[in-house]
């Protein structure tokens, strides 16, 4: 099967797909003002958009990793995220603390979802 590479960079591409899985590099808020939920939002939207481009959407997630900045903001990135979530499609995921790479951003979520 052939690997689709699309908004491919210099170093990274936003979206992968091989074999009808599509994997999206880690996202991290366009404009990372100081607030956990609307990062997380804006991030989520992104997700959204890319998985579209892709030819899928949120409810075939199938993994999700979350990087947060602090771990004590764990609960007010989960009020958006469990807004956010396709009920009865919620996916494997786990959330760990982490140094970003940019400090102004205090969430960065990577995504794994099937394309059928």
């Amino acid at each position: 099967m052939p690997i689709t590479r699309l908004r491919t960079g210099p170093r990274m591409s936003q979206i992968v797909i091989h074999n009808d899985t599509v994997y999206l590099a880690g996202q991290t808020a366009n404009d990372p003002v100081p607030s956990v939920p609307e990062q997380t939002r804006q991030i989520l939207a992104k997700i959204d958009a890319l998985l579209a481009e892709a030819g899928t959407d949120k409810s075939k997630i199938l993994s999700a990793t979350i990087w947060l900045s602090d771990i004590r903001r764990f609960e007010e990135m989960n009020e958006v995220w469990d807004a956010w979530v396709t009920p009865d499609s919620t996916p494997a995921r786990a959330t760990v603390e982490a140094l970003l790479a940019r400090t102004p951003n205090l969430v960065e979520i990577g995504i794994i979802a099937a394309r059928d």
